[in-house]
């Protein structure tokens, strides 16, 4: 998981996100906007419209756009040791002769 994230990190710009280490939801502007003593939900917070622009959400959370990126990485095998796509592993089962499925 490690080398997936950091590839996100080290690569952002091929994923289409701006500003790797910045936080979508936060405070006190670049180069983090992020301030641990203030939530998301605080109301001198500015609510971000661009989530797919970025890495993490709040300074914890990845972004729904993040998240999907690392996803479909550990789906892929890229980064497993074989590099064997998680779909190979997936046997599906025969049908039974009177199987109305």
């Amino acid at each position: 998981m490690f080398a997936i994230k950091y590839d996100l990190v080290a690569n952002h710009t091929k994923h289409g996100i701006e500003k790797p280490l910045m936080t979508c939801c936060g405070h006190g502007g670049p180069p983090y906007n992020y301030d641990p003593k203030k939530s998301c939900t605080a109301n001198d917070k500015d609510l971000c419209k661009l989530g797919e622009k970025f890495i993490s959400w709040d300074g914890v959370h990845f972004t729904d756009a993040a998240n999907e990126i690392v996803a479909s990485k550990v789906i892929s095998g890229e980064f497993s040791i074989p590099r064997i796509k998680l779909t190979a592993s997936v046997v599906r089962p025969k049908k039974a002769k009177n199987s109305r499925l």
